[in-house]
């Protein structure tokens, strides 16, 4: 067979084979003609955007900055209070002379410790369990799937805290961990609440 031949039969092959396919085509093409081409339907979920959480830094700095402030002011008093009794200390010693009570305290810093400590002073209850949330909340930008973890690293501090004093802490610590864990778990209700009614 010449080369002439081979062009002829594969040409043929070719031929029929795309007209075998057209004729699919048509065929097909006729099926689903009928048929609507995309079908809508209406969703009966609606889409719920996910707010987005972003860390309060301005906060964190401004609770930070404060919390040092009160902290050098309180430690400056002590410090004070302790020189004028003929005490040397180091913050160790320090602790475990005001743990035991080996410290005698003058009317002016007795009053100024009270007031600091009272239910609504900088150190009370009620104070530094909202400034302990304030700050889980500026950490995690009021995301309340974090809450869990701020709980924890709360709980982390105030182990250190027993560790530092050398034992443990006062009741006014232990109650105002209570009440930050309440208040942790307010805002867990709170934000339920809120994702239950949007």
């Amino acid at each position: 067979m010449g080369v002439n031949g081979i062009a002829a039969s594969n040409y043929g092959s070719t031929t029929s084979t795309q007209t075998k396919t057209k004729t699919e085509s048509s065929t097909t093409a006729a099926n689903t003609a009928n048929e609507p081409a995309a079908v809508y339907e209406k969703s009966t979920e609606e889409t719920v955007k996910k707010p987005v959480y972003k860390q309060d830094t301005a906060t964190i700095a401004q609770l930070k900055a404060d919390a040092e402030k009160r902290t050098q002011q309180l430690r400056d008093l002590v410090e004070k209070m302790m020189l004028q009794q003929g005490q040397t200390f180091d913050e160790a010693t320090m602790y475990q002379l005001l743990r035991e009570g080996k410290v005698t305290v003058d009317e002016e810093t007795a009053a100024q410790a009270k007031a600091d400590i009272a239910e609504d002073g900088y150190w009370g209850v009620n104070q530094t369990s909202d400034r302990l949330v304030s700050f889980a909340k500026a950490l995690t930008g009021g995301d309340p799937d974090k809450i869990d973890a701020m709980a924890d690293a709360i709980k982390e501090g105030f182990e250190q805290a027993k560790k530092a004093w050398g034992g443990e802490l006062p009741e006014i610590c232990q109650k105002t961990f209570d009440a930050t864990m309440e208040k942790l778990e307010q805002w867990r209700s709170s934000s339920k609440e809120s994702a239950e009614t949007e």
